[in-house]
């Protein structure tokens, strides 16, 4: 499919997947059965090392602390500074804002004047951007420490859904078909990026965002229920070709959602991966 076709598409999929913001894509969907909650549980999950077990959790203990701390603080049980900040993003760019912001960037990413146009037309956000980076980052510090392979992990986890946290009755993967979510965050993360929000952290963690996304277009999870994985084989192959990415590199990627570049162009290397 042409590129112009694609952004299209994508235009087209993302008025309804991300409906909700970047909270709101966040947010798990469904409820597993408790049959099958009862039937597959773990003894608290696994990974968690110094958390304490969760009796009925399926999947990594500490991927499911991440996700579920994210979602408190951006979408459950935000601050009022956060709520606040969400509000004003509305107030700017309406209640589609992250649909906004999203076809903004596909106007402008390929203009000659990229990054700069986009980076004025996102400044007036910038305050509100640097409270939702703030605390999405003290989540991830909470929990990860800085470079921590683990991180990558997560999102890979996600992506397949595979985790299940009996504190919310939910699995946690991204919403949507296509799971629209992973473009708007890419976007925001490149708006803050833009606007020296955390630039350095935020870079590192465009790839894992993009790995994420590509994990589940190729999973095509049941958002419903607790999923089997992917073939650890087909996982370490996506991380070799999407963890290496910069964010510019993944600027383009992006503009190809849900039909990414798989697999490697012809001749291309693909970088040792992280260990998913």
């Amino acid at each position: 499919m042409p590129a112009q076709g694609r952004r299209r598409v994508l235009r087209s999929a993302l008025a309804v997947t991300a409906a909700g913001g970047l909270a709101g894509a966040l947010g798990a969907a469904g409820a597993l059965p408790a049959a099958a909650a009862a039937g597959r549980a773990t003894a608290g999950g696994r990974g968690g090392g110094d958390l304490p077990p969760v009796p009925g959790m399926l999947g990594d203990r500490r991927a499911n602390e991440f996700w579920y701390l994210l979602d408190e603080a951006t979408l459950h049980h935000p601050t009022q500074e956060f709520t606040d900040a969400f509000l004003a993003l509305i107030a700017a760019l309406g209640t589609g804002w992250d649909v906004t912001l999203l076809r903004t960037w596909l106007d402008m990413v390929n203009s000659p004047d990229y990054p700069r146009d986009f980076t004025d037309w996102a400044t007036p956000l910038k305050e509100p951007l640097s409270v939702m980076s703030r605390v999405q980052l003290e989540v991830i510090d909470a929990v990860y420490h800085r470079h921590d392979h683990r991180l990558a992990q997560a999102f890979g986890w996600f992506g397949q859904g595979v985790l299940y946290d009996p504190r919310t009755g939910k699995p946690h993967v991204m919403t949507g078909n296509p799971p629209g979510g992973y473009p708007v965050w890419h976007v925001t993360l490149r708006a803050m990026m833009f606007l020296g929000i955390s630039p350095g952290r935020w870079a590192e963690i465009a790839p894992l965002n993009a790995f994420g996304c590509a994990v589940q277009l190729t999973a095509d999870p049941d958002q419903q229920n607790v999923n089997p994985p992917l073939p650890r084989a087909t996982v370490r192959k996506l991380a070799a070709h999407w963890l290496p990415r910069s964010p510019a590199r993944l600027d383009v990627d992006f503009q190809s959602f849900p039909y990414p570049e798989w697999p490697p162009e012809s001749g291309q290397t693909a970088s040792r991966p992280r260990r998913p």
